[in-house]
């Protein structure tokens, strides 16, 4: 106001000539106020005026002597219409402000929880594009030409987790996100890992020194040194199937377990040997695909968990002092593999009983007599590995992402386990790039893409990158998407995921882009829970996101129909062996699988609130208070002296019922507030996603129990770990422990009630029954 004032006294070449005064007075009674403005000039001093307070002592009849004096000369006049028009542009120009501010602030309307489809409405900051729009847009920008040559542009016969070729091809996709205008980043690791002997080899002695076998295949993290032991045939090395052995009264300890591949992880099939004290596993592949070739090697790791096993819970940062120490998911028992034609040379050889006639085949089980040796000389090597990123921005809630991710390493040419997935990634980083600089797209939370390296050996890079981010990962990021062999089929298609995404992905299922079939109508056969739907496994590179960070996380792929890919962790993963299965239509099933995971995302970004349904998890949760609550009952009726009648299961049934009040209530929040308003998303959003990582229980250490989730994780503290335990108790297994249970019991109780608590949001919202 000065500046402007300054302004008109040197057009009149004169001092400044007045201002405006507002005056607000209030009676002390309270009762009545006055607004006064008055135009006043440097001239009342003039006629003796005394300022400010001579103004406000002015009699009510006595005439103004600014008006007298203005009516008096052209030069006055003139004057009062120059200020006139100056409060009248400053006026419009606050009117102007506040409401443009008004249009800047985003509005909050959508659909509310769990409708299908949002109410589209317009905001300043991030105007909302009709989701068929979205659609539309994104189905143009996938083409089975792009993917040819993507393809081509990303195969590679050799990309070991830290070798040439995995730092050649991580540079590459570094490339493709600077192309695209994203913000790009690396992530460094020193990681340990085991590999093949650098001078000679791992070998296999059946019998006696004649019949040695030099196998090339590799386990990594499997003990080190020489055991000899008697064969035994255990299926798949399942629990079931070591338990039907011990139940035929077989003797399991110190035997050399010959199993077959697949049901389960690598890991999961020689911890369960080792718990039964055996010396040595040995594993094959037994395809009934005749077209598979019996020489073929397999490669894998039997790290019981994720990450680096030598820095288990924190990150392998280069130049920090780690203490020595390993992973409790370390086997203590040697583990190799063997191709099909090693394993049938043995088991023709076997004696003993009669294989059980629910595995199938004619070979024996083995006997004492069948001796074999295993020698494993893996040598532990120290590689440094870069992840890469590449980030597109939110318009709204920057700071929230979705993350997207694709292990770029391979054992051989991996086409189906890396070079498909990272192919995929970086087609919708072009895609959804493009429809935000040229289309109009604005999404509302970020996205970050990301290429992991090391997944082979447990997807060490993508759980190295959660070990030391975790702090900030848990509180920002809401999904992660994993892209890992999402083409090894046409026949088939599966999905894993936390149930927070169940309706989600049955939503991207009905979709239909550029009116081809949906994949609901194409698989789901009427139930898609049924049909589509299968656990999230240990050895999954979303499961360390879900159940060690509690990201809600959503793995899925195209499968050969009944059977599964072979050659997943073989030298003979390539191109053709994937054309073979998919019918020559490689790029056209991914370009499929892009649009489910595109579909997804976008969702994800673009509608006002997370699209995640709270009741799944209540469901769950009651199907294991109901068994557990079964079983307490059964163990006090059977064996009364070790769960007192005392032991009550009312206060896990009241923490059941604690969570189930706060999802509901938090969908009444969502119906019934006024969410024309960011900052009410953004709270609800959150409280929506502190729902995963508070099932995560804060009683175990991340070092000894790396999968902390109490229904979807691993360990004593699970539910279903609890189950489990009563059963033991029942039958008097000598390994259960009463006082144990208990223990457990009361932790997986309050972490239940914690999450019920979160998820009701404000302290004075809690429910305190318990």
């Amino acid at each position: 106001m000065d500046q402007a004032r300054s302004t008109i006294s040197k057009i009149f070449n004169g001092e400044p000539h007045s201002y405006t005064r507002f005056n607000l007075t209030q009676n002390m009674e309270g009762d009545n106020s006055q607004v006064e403005m008055k135009l006043s000039s440097d001239m009342d001093e003039e006629v003796g005026g005394n300022g400010v307070g001579d103004h406000l002592n002015h009699s009510s009849n006595r005439k103004p002597h600014v008006a007298q004096k203005l009516g008096r000369t052209p030069k006055n006049l003139c004057f009062l219409a120059a200020a006139t028009l100056l409060i009248f542009i400053i006026g419009y120009l606050i009117g102007y402000l506040v409401h443009r501010k008004s249009d800047l602030a985003p509005s909050c309307a959508a659909s509310v929880l769990p409708l299908e489809e949002p109410v589209p409405h317009e905001t300043g900051a991030a105007p909302l594009m009709d989701w068929d729009d979205v659609k539309k847009l994104f189905a143009q920008k996938l083409t089975v030409a792009n993917f040819e040559s993507v393809f081509s542009e990303f195969s590679s016969d050799e990309h070991r987790a830290g070798s040439p070729g995995d730092d050649a091809l991580g540079n590459k996709v570094l490339k493709k996100f600077k192309e695209y205008g994203m913000n790009t980043w690396t992530d460094e690791h020193f990681v340990k890992v085991q590999d093949p002997p650098a001078s000679g080899s791992n070998r296999v002695v059946f019998k006696n020194g004649s019949n040695a076998e030099y196998p090339k295949g590799l386990l990594s993290y499997s003990a080190i040194g020489t055991v000899t032991g008697a064969v035994l045939y255990a299926g798949y090395g399942q629990e079931s199937d070591l338990m039907l052995l011990r139940d035929r009264n077989i003797n399991l300890s110190g035997r050399v377990m010959l199993v077959k591949a697949g049901k389960i992880s690598f890991a999961e099939k020689v911890a369960n040997a080792a718990k039964m004290n055996a010396s040595a596993v040995l594993i094959y592949p037994d395809p009934a695909d005749d077209t598979f070739e019996e020489d073929t090697e397999l490669y894998g790791h039997v790290h019981m968990g994720s990450g680096d096993p030598y820095t288990p819970g924190f990150p392998s940062f280069n130049h920090t002092q780690f203490p020595p120490v390993q992973s409790s998911g370390l086997p203590k028992i040697l583990a190799q593999t063997i191709t099909a034609g090693m394993a049938a040379k043995i088991l023709r050889e076997l004696g003993g009983q009669n294989v059980p006639q629910a595995w199938g085949g004619i070979y024996k089980l083995g006997e004492e007599r069948d001796l074999i040796t295993v020698d494993v000389n893996n040598v532990l090597t120290e590689k440094k590995i870069n992840n890469v990123f590449g980030v597109i921005k939110g318009f709204v809630d920057a700071d929230r992402y979705l993350v997207i991710g694709a292990q770029r390493d391979a054992w051989g040419p991996g086409f189906a386990s890396s070079t498909v997935g990272t192919s995929v990634l970086v087609e919708l980083a072009r895609s959804i790039s493009d429809m935000v600089k040229n289309d109009g797209f604005k999404p509302r939370r970020s996205i970050v893409f990301a290429s992991w390296s090391a997944g082979e050996y447990g997807s060490v890079g993508a759980t190295e990158w959660l070990e030391g981010y975790l702090s900030s990962l848990s509180m920002k990021a809401f999904t992660y998407i994993n892209l890992d062999g999402v083409v090894a089929g046409r026949n088939g298609f599966k999905v894993a995921a936390s149930p927070l995404l169940y309706s989600l992905i049955k939503s991207s299922l009905n979709e239909s882009p550029n009116k081809a079939p949906s994949l609901s109508s194409e698989f789901a056969g009427g139930n898609w829970e049924t049909n589509v739907l299968e656990p999230l496994k240990l050895d999954n590179a979303a499961y360390p996101f879900l159940a060690f960070s509690g990201i809600p996380s959503v793995s899925f792929r195209f499968t050969p129909g009944k059977s599964e890919y072979l050659y997943f962790g073989t030298m003979r993963d390539t191109r053709q062996k994937l054309n073979g299965v998919t019918s020559n239509s490689v790029p056209q099933v991914a370009v499929i699988a892009s649009q489910f995971a595109g579909h997804m995302a976008l969702r994800l970004v673009h509608d006002h609130l997370l699209r995640m349904d709270l009741t799944r998890y209540h469901d769950i949760i009651r199907t294991h208070v109901g068994q557990i609550n079964a079983k307490v009952k059964a163990v006090q009726r059977v064996q009364p002296q070790l769960l007192p009648k005392s032991l009550t299961v009312q206060w896990l049934i009241s923490a059941s019922g604690s969570y189930g009040r706060a999802s509901r209530s938090l969908l009444a929040d969502v119906q019934n507030s006024d969410l024309d308003d960011i900052e009410m998303c953004r709270i609800i959003n959150d409280r929506i996603m502190s729902v995963e990582r508070n099932f995560l229980s804060p009683f175990v250490s991340p070092r000894e129990s790396p999968f902390r989730h109490i229904l979807l994780g691993s360990g004593s503290h699970t539910l279903q770990a609890l189950s489990n335990h009563l059963e033991a108790l029942r039958t008097t297994n000598p390994e259960a422990d009463a006082d144990l249970f208990r223990n457990q019991f009361a932790l997986a109780t309050w972490t239940l009630q914690g999450c019920a608590n979160s998820l009701a949001g404000d302290i004075w919202s809690l429910d305190n029954e318990i």
